[in-house]
C-alpha cells in the first residue's frame, strides 16, 4: 500500500514539474489583474470609455423618455446614441493605427 502511495505522489510530482519550469521561466514577469489592465487601457485610450459612457447615457435616457411618452426627446437621444457609438468606434480605430505606429517605431 505504501509503494502505491509513494508511487502516486511521485506521479503527481512529475505532472507539476510544468509549474515548476514555468515559473522559473517567468520569473521576471509581472502578472496585472483585471484593475490595473483596466487602467493601463483607460490610460492608452482615453476615448473609447468616454464614448462608452456617452453611449450609455444617451440610450438610458432615450429609453426613459419613451418609457415616458415623450417621444420627440426619444428620437432625440437615440441619434446621440448613433453618434456616441460612430465616436466610440472611430476612438477605437485611432487607437489601434496609433498603437501599431509605435510598435513599428519601436521594433
Amino acid at each position: 500500500m505504501s509503494k502505491d502511495i509513494s508511487t502516486n505522489s511521485e506521479n503527481a510530482f512529475s505532472e507539476l514539474d510544468w509549474i515548476r519550469v514555468r515559473n522559473e521561466l517567468h520569473k521576471d514577469v509581472k502578472i496585472e489583474t483585471l484593475g490595473e489592465k483596466l487602467v493601463r487601457k483607460m490610460k492608452e485610450n482615453p476615448l473609447v470609455p468616454i464614448g462608452s459612457t456617452a453611449t450609455v447615457a444617451a440610450l438610458s435616457y432615450g429609453l426613459w423618455s419613451f418609457y415616458q411618452g415623450n417621444s420627440q426627446m426619444s428620437q432625440y437621444m437615440m441619434r446621440a446614441r448613433v453618434g456616441a457609438q460612430a465616436f466610440t468606434i472611430f476612438s477605437m480605430v485611432a487607437g489601434f493605427v496609433i498603437l501599431s505606429k509605435k510598435e513599428d517605431v519601436s521594433d
